[in-house]
């Protein structure tokens, strides 16, 4: 495999193609802010804009601008995005609307904890861009915000009863643990360190069931046992994978090579559990004792469980020289590009259906934004730029 040639290949898509496609088609240069709904060749079919895609665009271009160069273009798309979250994205007292109308009046109220997150990596990437103290403060103010409600994400509008089967699940801990570390040039050390301390035993003891050898999505929150439901069996394969390279970028903040060689263990169980032997690509939701999942879309093949998963087996490969993480990546690499692509427009599809046929068109939606297609280009190129 020649690592440059790929590495262009992927800084190509980035730079030339994926990039131009958001600058062009989402900024909104009336109200502020992005628009995420954006059909195949970018024309907007639906206006309203949701606080965790704002967030995430936010970072991407701000990220861009602190990590790669410091283009204008990038920072002005990022700062015009950064202001209308500063304006109109929360109650003034930093709980994060979920959605808001195209002019940024309130639609669906604070109860998603992602709002939250990505609204403070946002911020503490944009505060690093521009040099703007106000941003951090945001940044600060909003991960305190964080760290009261992990207990209870969705605080009142939680629709479980009380007390008759508390459960918790693993997208909060998971995301934590890249979150402290998009920040922690922002944040008290203590904080970071204890941050960091329980979002590992969480994902790597609590989460990770050893006797699966694979992460469940959720737990019983009395003691972190397995239940017995659709929730409590259910496994998300694209969900596992990419905690394992947030848990290796831990292992290298930390300087652990045992927790990069558990994260890589993990990784490749959890591939080879949620590969779909018969069609290719990665399953999007199983059942632990293979029954039928809840989750309709269960074997739809989704763009960022593909793109996540190469994050984490080429930076498996790189931090240890496994051949095997090595051979995922290229078999994932080829899937995606002859899958995911769009052969005609920028920008990549998000759904196919189990046979790898695109589902829908769309290149932006409420859950698809400018988010894992550049982080996944732009990860990879770095990562692949090391590699030989």
């Amino acid at each position: 495999m020649d690592f440059q040639e790929l590495a262009e290949k992927y800084r190509s898509e980035l730079l030339d193609s994926v990039l131009p496609f958001w600058l062009t088609h989402s900024q909104d240069k009336e109200f502020g802010g992005y628009f995420s709904c954006l059909g195949r060749d970018g024309s907007v079919y639906d206006t309203d804009k949701f606080i965790w895609l704002q967030g995430r665009e936010v970072w991407l271009f701000s990220m861009l601008c602190n990590k790669l160069e410091p283009r204008q273009e990038w920072l002005d798309c990022a700062l015009q995005g950064g202001e209308f979250l500063r304006r109109c994205g929360h109650d003034g007292d930093y709980n994060w609307y979920f959605s808001l109308t195209r002019e940024g009046k309130p639609l669906i109220d604070p109860y998603n904890i992602f709002s939250y997150t990505f609204a403070t990596m946002a911020f503490a990437q944009l505060a690093k861009a521009s040099g703007n103290e106000e941003y951090a403060q945001i940044a600060k103010r909003t991960f305190d915000r964080i760290l009261e409600k992990r207990s209870n994400p969705k605080g009142r509008w939680c629709k479980a009863h009380p007390g008759t089967r508390p459960m918790k699940d693993f997208a909060l801990p998971m995301i934590l643990c890249n979150l402290t570390l998009e920040i922690e040039h922002l944040i008290d050390p203590a904080l970071i360190d204890e941050t960091i301390r329980t979002c590992l035993h969480e994902v790597m003891d609590v989460f990770y069931q050893k006797d699966l050898g694979l992460i469940v999505e959720n737990v019983s929150a009395e003691d972190g046992s397995l239940v017995d439901s659709f929730e409590g069996r259910s496994i998300n394969p694209g969900h596992s994978l990419e905690a394992m390279w947030f848990i290796m970028d831990l292992g290298c903040r930390l300087g652990r090579r045992d927790l990069i060689d558990r994260a890589v263990e993990i990784s490749l169980r959890t591939i080879d559990y949620g590969w779909d032997k018969e069609y290719g690509g990665i399953f999007y939701f199983m059942d632990r004792l293979g029954r039928p999942p809840q989750q309709l879309e269960w074997d739809q093949k989704l763009w960022w469980v593909h793109l996540e998963a190469a994050i984490t087996m080429i930076k498996a490969y790189r931090l240890t020289g496994n051949r095997e993480c090595l051979a995922w990546f290229e078999k994932l690499d080829a899937y995606m590009w002859s899958h995911f692509r769009d052969p005609e427009y920028p920008e990549w599809f998000g759904y196919l259906n189990r046979r790898g046929e695109v589902l829908l068109p769309l290149k932006g939606g409420k859950w698809k934004g400018c988010f894992h297609v550049p982080r996944g280009l732009f990860q990879i190129w770095q990562i692949l730029k090391e590699c030989k």
